[in-house]
C-alpha cells in the first residue's frame, strides 16, 4: 500500500534542499510546511519558557521561522538543524522581552549551591516556580541549565556579559532556594 512520506521520515539534508527548491514552488511550499511541523512544538516550548507569554511565545516563534526560511540557504550542517532553528528562536524570544533593561544587578561572588528539590516536587510545579523568577534571571538559568548553553553563548544571544550571566544564573538559583523551601517544606 502506497504511504506518503511524513516530516520525520525525510532525512534533515533532503528537507532543506525541498525547502530552497527554486525550480518547484509546490515542492518548497509543502517541504518548509514539512520543516515547520517538525520542530514547532519543541521551538514553542523554548520560546514560551523564556518570554513566560503565550502570545509573546507565538510571536516569536513565527517570527525565528521567518528568519529560518530566509536563511536557510546559508545552513551549513555543522550543527543539527534542530540546534541552529533553537538558536533563532532563543534570540527572537529574548528580543521579545527586551531583556537589556531587566537584569538585576547581583553581586557577582555569589557562591553556588546545588538546589535540592523537595520529595514530591512535580514538573509542573518546578517550572511554575521557575516562571516566577525575574525575566534576565529566568532567561539565563533556562538557557544554562536547561537548554545547555555555556556562559559565553548566553552572554553572546543576550548582549551581555559573562559576568552578568554567571551572577543571573547564580540569582535565579539562590531565588528557587528560596521559594521551594518556603513554599514546598
Amino acid at each position: 500500500m502506497f504511504r506518503l512520506a511524513t516530516s520525520s521520515d525525510i532525512p534533515e539534508r533532503d528537507l532543506v534542499e525541498r525547502c530552497l527548491s527554486i525550480t518547484d514552488q509546490a515542492t518548497r511550499r509543502l517541504a518548509q510546511r514539512q520543516l515547520y511541523e517538525r520542530y514547532k512544538r519543541a521551538m514553542f516550548s523554548t520560546a514560551y519558557r523564556i518570554t513566560n507569554d503565550y502570545d509573546n511565545a507565538n510571536d516569536a516563534l513565527q517570527d525565528a521561522f521567518v528568519a529560518v526560511f530566509r536563511s536557510l540557504h546559508q545552513f551549513t550542517f555543522d550543527s543539527t538543524l534542530g540546534a541552529w532553528i533553537k538558536t533563532i528562536v532563543v534570540r527572537n524570544a529574548v528580543r521579545k522581552q527586551q531583556l537589556e533593561s531587566r537584569f538585576i544587578g547581583i553581586d557577582e561572588a555569589t557562591h553556588d549551591q546545588p538546589i535540592r528539590l523537595p520529595e514530591g516536587l512535580t514538573g509542573a510545579e518546578l517550572d511554575t516556580v521557575i516562571r516566577t523568577l525575574p525575566d534576565g534571571a529566568r532567561t539565563v538559568f533556562l538557557l544554562a541549565e536547561v537548554e545547555g548553553y555555556a556562559h559565553r553563548e548566553i552572554a553572546d544571544m543576550l548582549n551581555i556579559t559573562e559576568g552578568t550571566s554567571k551572577s543571573q544564573l547564580n540569582y535565579a538559583r539562590r531565588l528557587l532556594r528560596q521559594r521551594l523551601s518556603n513554599d514546598y517544606q
